[in-house]
């Protein structure tokens, strides 16, 4: 973060927060800012990480499909198939 052409501004919020929160809850006002700060961060990081897991390439081997017949070609068993008969 390159703050060197906005110092002024920075230093005229921090004034400002000074003046409205005052010396003595500038402590918890700075642990509530971190906390805020640390929280977003972490959530930012899990739904990133969610999309990147929803997204991503499965990792087992690609699945086979079964390959279509050529057009014109029965694709019921013929009657001399012996996986076809009823006897049984």
């Amino acid at each position: 973060m390159d703050i060197g052409g906005h110092l002024p501004e920075i230093i005229i919020v921090l004034v400002i927060i000074l003046i409205i929160w005052g010396p003595g809850k500038l402590p918890d006002v700075g642990a509530a800012l971190g906390r805020g700060i640390r929280e977003f961060r972490k959530a930012s990081a899990e739904t990133r990480d969610a999309v990147v897991n929803a997204t991503a390439m499965p990792e087992g081997p690609a699945p086979t499909s079964v390959p279509t017949p050529p057009a014109g070609e029965a694709t019921a068993a013929s009657p001399g198939d012996p996986s076809s008969s009823d006897a049984g």
